[in-house]
């Protein structure tokens, strides 16, 4: 049997704003380019979650942002492999409007959210905020 993969905990922002989620493409170069997710990033060995997003939403797009909690986790089973932390989170200022890692930002009311083509990991947690189901 292979060795499994080490999990690494990734964390992203689930920002609602006026009704619609900040959604972010992927731009050409990156893993998973052209597809859809939450901002965020990789969690480091000193951080929490909630740091981490603090961090790599300031990073990434240039804002500050509080958490307010926790949406879902989304494990990556037996094999290892990334584990999303998706945090809800609010701007405490004007709207990104560019991104290190995107090529577009988009703002997506609920009842649109699941006709996007979203990376892997993202999933569930637009299943949650669509139907209230993560699976």
């Amino acid at each position: 049997m292979p060795d499994a993969l080490p999990t690494i905990d990734v964390v992203a922002a689930v920002v609602e704003r006026d009704g619609a989620f900040l959604a972010c493409r992927r731009a050409p170069g990156k893993a998973a380019a052209g597809r859809w997710e939450f901002p965020g990033g990789k969690v480091e060995a000193s951080e929490s979650p909630a740091d981490a997003l603090v961090r790599e939403i300031r990073e990434e797009l240039g804002v500050s942002i509080s958490v307010m909690g926790e949406l879902v986790t989304v494990d990556p089973g037996e094999g290892g492999g990334i584990r999303l932390i998706c945090l809800r989170a609010r701007l405490d200022g004007p709207a990104p409007v560019e991104s290190t890692d995107h090529d577009e930002l988009r703002w997506v009311a609920r009842a649109e959210l699941a006709e996007l083509d979203w990376a892997e990991p993202d999933v569930p947690a637009v299943r949650l905020l669509v139907d209230g189901t993560p699976g």
